[in-house]
């Protein structure tokens, strides 16, 4: 792999020769990390291409200032590299400013009421919507949520400077916008309504029946596999474009976006470039986040533990190769409809060689982040179908028994774990009071409501499979549990 000089000039409008026009029609995105780089912006560039309309994005970096700091020398343009057996680079150049949200939260609020903001995106990740994973609903008690319910000029939640930039649109009479949710979350459009909604009516009722009547929140389903940047990766991108770009995004060829029909005004051509425009987004989110997240979470927790250090390693053991074909075609496959269209077993085909593709480096470590958000979804709420059923469940239980296994902060050959999860020492207290047997570990996390919720730590098959799961686990280890 070549390694970038550093002598070459840096990437920005001078250097490639590029002219962009002013913008007419914006798109502010909250979040502005490597997916959203890679997907959103990716289409909405190609949207720009093929039928114009002169649309552009706006990011706003709701923590940090690094990611400005690296585009903004570079007029927001960067490197897109698609990798498999080959890597194809191309420019991106729909990005056309980042703002830092603690630096100016004004300029923020500003932007997302701004009269050409049609819509406003977001990739927060699951914990970026201080909401209860269990129930969907917003949670109060959220540090954030009530700095934003008493500072309201100066938010620092998602949710907060949705419902600032809300309430000047209505003050204004400025046309209400599109809010675009494409982070994994079950009726990802509904949930981001009913927490904007609920923030509204604890400031003014009459806010929240005005977003309720005039702004509109599509449901979305986003799948593209996107790595965290590497040093190889700027690396690659000089030696594609013979710039300097210090902020290149690494991902595979494959992307797809279903969109619900259900816009407050004008929008890109993304239906022009490959987006799916659909009356019901369900069945497509429903598969994805079962089959694809799911599966990537298991491989994640059990392929860790395993000392895998990304997906591809995973699946190219075949013990875990066997097992996620297992997983789906027992237990998943069974009590999730196929959208239009779609062979759920073809998918699933799919899904592996996309999986097992070497270029792409998807540690299982940054999958393994934010569980106690990502677990509700992804997997127990297939094992509640199941339960509902009558269904066994045995892969299911051993994916949650493994991340029991990682949050307990030590792995199989008794290394610490580097733990990232909001609920990271609530899980780490819960676990060390519970002590080493596994089965007591199970017993106490599954008490913890916003993982769990109220009906699981009832249910007695949930309770006797995941402490079957855990001391299987304990015995064998994960490779071997996977086995048998």
């Amino acid at each position: 792999m070549t390694m970038a000089s550093h002598s070459a000039p840096r990437l920005c409008n001078a250097t490639l020769g590029q002219y962009r026009a002013p913008l007419r029609n914006i798109i502010v995105h909250l979040g502005l990390g490597a997916f959203a780089r890679a997907h959103l912006a990716s289409y909405t560039e190609d949207a720009e291409q093929a039928v114009g309309g002169h649309w552009g994005i706006i990011g706003v970096s709701l923590r940090h200032a690094d990611q400005r700091d690296r585009l903004a020398p570079q007029d927001g343009l960067y490197t897109l590299l698609q990798r498999d057996a080959t890597i194809s680079a191309r420019v991106i150049g729909c990005l056309h400013h980042v703002l830092v949200a603690p630096e100016n939260p004004e300029a923020v609020i500003g932007a997302m009421a701004d009269p050409s903001c049609h819509i406003i995106s977001l990739t927060v990740t699951e914990k970026g919507y201080c909401h209860d994973p269990a129930t969907g609903r917003l949670d109060a008690a959220h540090p954030d949520i009530r700095h934003d319910l008493v500072h309201r000029a100066a938010p620092r939640s998602a949710i907060g400077y949705l419902v600032a930039s809300l309430n000047r649109r209505r003050a204004a009479g400025t046309p209400p916008p599109t809010i675009l949710c494409c982070d994994n979350l079950p009726h990802n459009g509904a949930l981001l309504a009913g927490l904007v909604q609920d923030f509204a009516a604890r400031i003014d009722p009459h806010l929240a029946t005005w977003i309720a009547a005039h702004v509109r929140f599509p449901a979305t389903m986003v799948d593209r596999i996107v790595p965290a940047t590497t040093d190889a990766d700027r690396a690659d991108a000089e030696a594609a474009i013979g710039l300097h770009d210090e902020a290149p995004v690494s991902c595979e060829p494959f992307r797809q976006w279903v969109i619900e029909n259900r816009f407050a005004g004008p929008r890109p051509g993304w239906d022009r470039v490959s987006a799916q425009i659909v009356d019901d987004v369900a069945p497509y989110e429903h598969m994805k986040l079962r089959l694809l997240n799911g599966a990537h979470s298991a491989l994640a927790y059990l392929g860790y533990l395993a000392g895998h250090d990304t997906i591809a390693a995973t699946v190219a053991d075949e013990v875990f190769r066997g097992f996620v074909r297992t997983l789906w075609l027992e237990e998943i496959i069974p009590v999730v409809p196929a959208p239009p269209g779609v062979d759920l077993s073809t998918y699933t085909d799919e899904l592996l060689t996309r999986f097992a593709n070497p270029a792409i480096r998807h540690r299982t470590w940054q999958i393994a982040m934010d569980g106690s958000q990502k677990l509700p979804q992804r997997l127990l709420a297939t094992i509640r179908e199941r339960l509902a059923r009558n269904q066994a469940f045995p892969c299911l239980a051993l994916a949650v028994a493994a991340w029991a296994r990682y949050v307990s902060g030590v792995d199989e050959r008794g290394e610490p774990i580097d733990v990232r999860d909001p609920l990271a020492a609530q899980l780490l207290a819960t676990c060390t009071m519970a002590g080493p047997d596994p089965a007591d570990r199970m017993r106490a996390l599954v008490t913890i409501r916003p993982v769990f919720g109220e009906d699981l730590p009832q249910s007695p098959g949930f309770l006797a499979a995941l402490i079957a799961a855990a001391e299987r686990l304990e015995r064998l280890g994960a490779r071997q549990a996977a086995a048998s």
